[in-house]
């Protein structure tokens, strides 16, 4: 027993903020698998303490409430910055707050790893890239972003971090790694979140028509949480000279059409597809060029659509 807890306590220390949302409450999971000593910080605007109660009872996971646009002390050794609302309901409901997530946030947790000499991980997003005009998006593409549109909140507030980030690693040599997460989906996404995914299925679930916003030929590229997670895991344990940005996400490209049907097939009932006009700045495209993922992490998606979906629905059943 006891060189079990001396085995614990010489383990690595992570802050996960953002860590009773969507991702980071799965980070949490695989953290604590892996033996590290993980606090886990969140303001629960829109992280939930049912995402992470399983881990309460767990003595090398703490929850802390925080907001991240204010300084936190603490000795880590890794440090996962992950805080900021990324739906579009919830990230336009305060715009100001949540380009202060991403801005404020950034400088906050850059410094702690500053002083820690803490390793440290920003989730940054698809979102940089705008509407592109590249597609696939690689890394290297600089993006087609409106600065001034409902959108601009979070995207150039996650673009600014990325700039943060970089910053600190050229000026003050902060160990950094930014990984730019394509769509995402599975298990404790909120319900009413508003992204495409929980939206079709909570309407099918519910029998109500899907809604489709334009033709439904604009495409995304959908990637199951845990694969996510792996490649989070991987990049965090890379070589200090990597540092990113790099695409995580899953290439296959679908349409809106294409993913309203697979969710209708799968959950049944009669529920019709009914089309609704297109959001201001909503991207036609989206899809990951993972290239750089592949050879620098060996990580590539194993999950398939369908599999994903089939998990994800069963967790959206109790919501229904």
């Amino acid at each position: 027993m006891n060189s079990n807890k001396q085995c614990y306590a010489l383990n690595t220390r992570a802050l996960v903020t953002g860590g009773a949302g969507f991702l980071g409450s799965h980070l949490c999971d695989r953290l604590i698998k892996e033996k590290y000593d993980v606090i886990c910080l969140d303001n629960f605007f829109t992280g939930q303490k049912r995402n992470v109660a399983h881990l309460l009872g767990n003595p090398y996971f703490e929850l802390v409430r925080h907001d991240v646009t204010f300084p936190y002390y603490v000795e880590v050794d890794r440090i996962f910055n992950l805080a900021c609302p990324a739906s579009p309901p919830h990230y336009q409901y305060d715009p100001v707050q949540t380009t202060k997530t991403s801005v404020h946030g950034a400088i906050n947790m850059l410094g702690l790893a500053k002083r820690t000499n803490a390793r440290i991980l920003q989730a940054s997003t698809s979102e940089v890239y705008g509407d592109p005009s590249v597609h696939p998006q690689v890394e290297s593409y600089w993006g087609n972003v409106n600065p001034i549109g409902i959108r601009s909140c979070y995207d150039e507030g996650k673009r600014c971090a990325e700039t943060l980030f970089f910053d600190y690693h050229r000026q003050n040599a902060v160990e950094i790694k930014v990984v730019r997460i394509f769509n995402t989906y599975g298990p404790r996404m909120h319900p009413n979140d508003g992204r495409v995914v929980s939206n079709f299925i909570m309407q099918a679930l519910r029998g109500e028509n899907i809604t489709i916003y334009g033709d439904g030929q604009q495409t995304r590229s959908f990637c199951y949480v845990d694969d996510l997670i792996d490649g989070f895991m991987k990049m965090i344990d890379s070589p200090p000279e990597f540092t990113g940005p790099v695409n995580i996400g899953n290439p296959g490209e679908f349409t809106m059409l294409e993913l309203a049907e697979k969710v209708i097939s799968i959950v049944g009932g009669k529920s019709r597809i009914v089309h609704m006009p297109l959001p201001s700045d909503d991207p036609k495209q989206r899809q990951p060029d993972i290239t750089l993922a592949r050879k620098q992490l060996s990580w590539e998606p194993k999950v398939t659509l369908e599999d994903g979906l089939r998990r994800t629905i069963e967790y959206f059943k109790e919501f229904a």
